[in-house]
């Protein structure tokens, strides 16, 4: 198996949540280091695809690509009615 560059993080968490990583990890079969591993290497693409979307959010403002306001809770305020309006584009 190859060698990887690797860095020691410490963190204090909350007991619960320390105890639910090793209940995690024994149920798993895995180290704790493996399971906070995973956890972080999820959250930080979660954190990375919202900060995209926010990005991309923002351009399509700067571009004058939005809805207006009113258009949009009128189209909300229709959806539980007999007649429900198209969706504003």
């Amino acid at each position: 198996m190859a060698q990887t560059d690797t860095k020691v993080l410490t963190a204090h968490v909350p007991l619960a949540l320390a105890e639910k990583v090793d209940q995690l990890a024994t149920r798993l079969e895995r180290s704790r280091g493996w399971i906070v591993k995973q956890a972080l290497a999820a959250w930080i693409d979660q954190e990375e695809e919202r900060n995209r979307l926010t990005r991309e959010a923002l351009a399509d403002v700067d571009a004058g690509r939005v809805i207006d306001h009113q258009a949009v809770q009128g189209w909300a305020d229709s959806l539980g009615t007999d007649q429900p309006l198209p969706i504003p584009r």
